[in-house]
């Protein structure tokens, strides 16, 4: 049984505090899991891909070894089971799991097909639930890490974003509620907030009024876009240190206090964006935001998740 990594340090006989180790990663085909998964196995782990995407993760995982891809709906509780006895059986029991995947729909609410909605939040907060739950004993018998991926969007809820926004805060909730849980057994729970970042979801962003406009009122610094690959060296970073909040960047952290402002000036910006415009921009056509999102919206429907069959 290992005691967490605290005992181990960079450059010691272990080769640093991840080697050796299994690490899960959900959503791992693109973007920011993929990168994440990248770090970690650049830092000595033993790294599970776990995905939607069959093709994309096996082109993802083809680098990393050793490794393991799986093919797993995160909203499917037994499909999970199976993926973390696979994990245990070939990898190893988990010592870092982090639930990154997630989707987002960009649209008015009552445009959005109430299945389309009920999705985004079964992946990101529920999908996110499964996910500890199926690697819970695992993370016990290791005195392991759980990582949940949230995002500024727990900090103030844009309009158009309303499953998004919503699913984010509830895994924000539910990752502090369950850090007190399991913190006696040895297990500790992590929370990254990421703010934006270059994956597919943020393309057409500019295209997005609320979104844009939130942007556009920002600071300079606070504009910036981090590469996935950035994001997710801050993010191996806190997993190494197990910390309790993993920010990204990392000047986020100076944000906290201020957050009980943040939902009345998100509301007065989107307000104003929202009247500047036609009285048709909330009946704009709802979009699945990035190729990931895509892919999992087809194969939960049963269609082909590749981009040129749509």
């Amino acid at each position: 049984m290992h005691d967490g990594f605290a005992e181990l340090r960079p450059g010691g006989a272990h080769g640093g505090p991840l080697r050796g180790k299994v690490a899960v990663v959900t959503g791992a085909a693109r973007g920011i899991g993929e990168a994440l998964a990248r770090r970690l196995s650049d830092a000595g782990m033993r790294v599970a891909l776990l995905g939607r995407e069959r093709e994309t993760l096996e082109e993802a995982a083809a680098s990393l070894h050793p490794s393991l891809c799986i093919e797993a709906d995160i909203t499917d509780r037994a499909v999970l089971a199976d993926a973390a006895r696979r994990v245990e059986a070939e990898l190893g029991p988990a010592g870092v799991v982090v639930a990154n995947a997630g989707i987002a729909v960009s649209g008015a609410f009552d445009h959005t097909a109430p299945e389309l909605w009920q999705r985004v939040i079964d992946v990101n907060l529920t999908g996110s639930a499964n996910t500890a739950r199926a690697f819970l004993p695992q993370l016990r018998a290791t005195r392991g890490y759980f990582l949940q991926i949230a995002s500024t969007a727990a900090f103030g809820a844009a309009p158009m974003m309303s499953a998004y926004c919503a699913s984010k805060a509830g895994a924000e909730s539910f990752a502090l509620a369950l850090r007190g849980e399991v913190e006696p057994d040895g297990v500790q729970v992590g929370i990254a907030y990421l703010h934006w970042t270059g994956t597919d979801m943020l393309t057409g962003i500019d295209d997005h009024p609320v979104l844009a406009a939130l942007r556009r009122n920002q600071p300079r610094p606070a504009r910036r876009v981090h590469t996935p690959d950035q994001v997710a060296q801050w993010l191996t970073q806190g997993i190494t240190h197990r910390a309790p909040h993993i920010y990204a960047p990392p000047w986020l952290r100076w944000c906290q206090p201020l957050r009980p402002l943040f939902p009345a000036l998100v509301t007065r910006i989107a307000r104003r964006e929202l009247r500047s415009r036609p009285s048709d921009t909330m009946s704009s056509p709802v979009e699945v935001l990035g190729e990931g999102g895509r892919a999992d919206w087809h194969a939960y429907n049963g269609l082909s998740s590749r981009p040129d069959d749509r």
